[in-house]
């Protein structure tokens, strides 16, 4: 089972359960048989059955009877569109990610924070798009990623204590902070510096700059980063510095009037 799943194994309730069932089908990636689903679940085949059975019948998984398997259903499509619109800085942001890839000519993330990970919620190609595993909908890890550094560095202390504690330190690559005490240190810089980098940590070849979105008073919305290829594009990306934070800026400004949730 899949780290993010099996970190929910522990809700309570009929909805949790109902919830874990749903991360074990999404983070497949595949159509699964009930059988791999009974595989990956802790819960009582009986209940698991029943369960299953509920969330077909309201749409939020989709049983093909020829394959006897079961995906994601399209009312979660309706759900994330909702959830996009009224909790993502996405809306809000799109023009000024626009405008500022059109500007430095490098691929944009927007990212938010989601149970200490990062969820990206958009991303803008450059003219010659870098081949990478963010793409908006997808969670990475808050540890490796600029945008996950930036984020955690301008948490309230105890919030940050707490979501660095939940990091997996995986070494994803050689340059990969695997220690609190290394990621703790490089939050201090990032939280001088005002920007945060990614300089390999997450996938070889790929280094990013990146900018938390703050409310004025300090409350982390979400991270702005640039990304491109190559260790020597570090000395480049710094250079965008000052679009990088006058773009934050921009999004922070037109979120003041956003109800987001806490």
């Amino acid at each position: 089972m899949n780290t993010q799943s099996g970190a929910r194994e522990g809700a309570d309730g009929t909805v949790g359960k109902a919830l874990q069932i749903m991360d074990i089908v999404a983070d497949a990636g595949r159509p699964l048989r009930f059988s791999e689903l009974q595989a990956a679940s802790p819960l009582p085949k009986a209940t698991l059955y029943r369960l299953v059975q509920t969330l077909t019948s309201q749409g939020m998984l989709v049983y093909d009877c020829d394959r006897q398997t079961y995906t994601p259903g399209l009312r979660l499509v309706q759900l994330a569109h909702a959830a996009w619109r009224q909790s993502s800085l996405a809306p809000i942001a799109r023009p000024h990610i626009d405008a500022l890839s059109a500007e430095v000519g490098e691929t944009i993330h927007l990212a938010q924070l989601d149970r200490a990970q990062v969820l990206y919620v958009d991303k803008r190609n450059a003219v010659r798009p870098v081949e990478m595993y963010s793409q908006a909908g997808k969670v990475g890890p808050g540890y490796c990623t600029g945008v996950g550094k930036a984020m955690l560095a301008h948490l309230p202390e105890t919030e940050r204590q707490a979501a660095v504690r939940m990091q997996a330190f995986y070494p994803h690559t050689p340059n990969t902070i695997t220690s609190v005490e290394a990621l703790e240190a490089e939050l201090e810089t990032i939280r001088t510096e005002g920007v945060s980098f990614d300089r390999e940590e997450h996938e070889p070849g790929i280094v990013c700059i990146a900018a938390p979105v703050l409310t004025p008073g300090g409350r982390v919305l979400g991270a702005l980063s640039i990304t491109t290829a190559g260790p020597a594009g570090l000395e480049g990306l710094a250079r965008h510095r000052p679009a990088l934070l006058r773009t934050a800026g921009e999004i922070a400004a037109a979120a003041e009037t956003w109800q987001f949730p806490s």
